[in-house]
């Protein structure tokens, strides 16, 4: 059994959060300039052009890249043989949080659902649990804007639609989106479990590098197939007509019950940020 102090936790979600919102993947900054290269719309390279330049500002003078730096949503996978010393391990993430928004001067989002009012601090966070085998601590940290999280959809199609009708629903979904997610974006997309996994596995697919492959080979060539779709719809970077409207298709897939079909898209914008520690 290894001991990790909450102390340590909260230092690693605070510097995760501020160096999530300041500093883009490199994945995504690759992504970025593969996109150039096929885009043809010359208001579209434009923009894929200043998306570049815009990460490039923001890491280089340490401020957020996007004035929206989202819902702190924390994955976080706990060894079996960690124990969490000196306090309780959500709430050291959930201090982590308060200390990386207020110390990083990041917008706070969060407020009460129906009186609106901010909770002045970007708590609470969404935090997402696993027991996995081992004695370290990994957290991921992934600020979602509210942009893109307003066009993701759940829903349960009956079986017999088949992978024609959840594609064509994931499909329609970007369609139906439009511009308003901030294109290019990430479709994130979670099939089976039930209703809730549905949505945390579409969630979890947006962590996946871009450019890396799904390891299994069948979703792999769905994501390709589903991109290649996508982005014949003309939607384009931010909406204003191009060849890219997506840069990348990520599917997470569990079994289900005979009766259901559980899917959900998680619409991720060109800001896909996420950073993880390991203690």
């Amino acid at each position: 059994m290894r001991d990790v102090h909450v102390e340590k936790i909260v230092d690693a979600v605070r510097d995760l959060a501020i160096r999530a919102n300041i500093e883009l993947g490199d994945d995504v900054i690759t992504a970025f300039e593969r996109a150039l290269d096929r885009e043809e719309s010359p208001t579209g390279r434009d923009i894929l052009k200043r998306l570049i330049e815009n990460a490039r500002i923001a890491r280089e003078q340490r401020i957020p890249m996007c004035q929206d730096t989202g819902f702190a949503v924390v994955f976080v996978e706990i060894g079996q043989d960690v124990h969490i010393v000196g306090g309780s391990l959500r709430e050291a993430i959930e201090e982590g949080v308060r200390r990386g928004y207020q110390e990083g001067y990041l917008r706070k989002s969060i407020c009460h659902c129906i009186t609106r009012k901010n909770t002045g601090d970007n708590t609470p966070p969404v935090i997402h649990f696993d027991i996995v085998p081992g004695d370290r601590l990994k957290i991921i940290f992934a600020p979602k804007g509210g942009g893109s999280e307003n066009m993701s959809r759940v829903t349960m199609l009956t079986p017999a639609v088949g992978i024609e009708g959840v594609r064509d629903f994931v499909i329609q979904r970007v369609k139906e989106s439009g511009p308003n997610p901030c294109p290019p974006t990430i479709v994130g997309v979670g099939i089976g479990g039930t209703i809730e996994q549905a949505a945390i596995l579409a969630k979890r697919a947006l962590l996946r590098p871009l450019g890396s492959q799904n390891p299994d080979e069948e979703l792999r060539a769905l994501e390709e197939d589903w991109l290649e779709r996508i982005n014949r719809l003309g939607i384009g970077p931010q909406g204003l007509g191009g060849r890219i409207t997506s840069l990348a298709v990520h599917i997470n897939m569990m079994p289900c019950h005979i009766a259901s079909l559980p899917v959900a898209v998680n619409i991720q914008c060109h800001a896909a940020r996420h950073k993880e520690v390991e203690l």
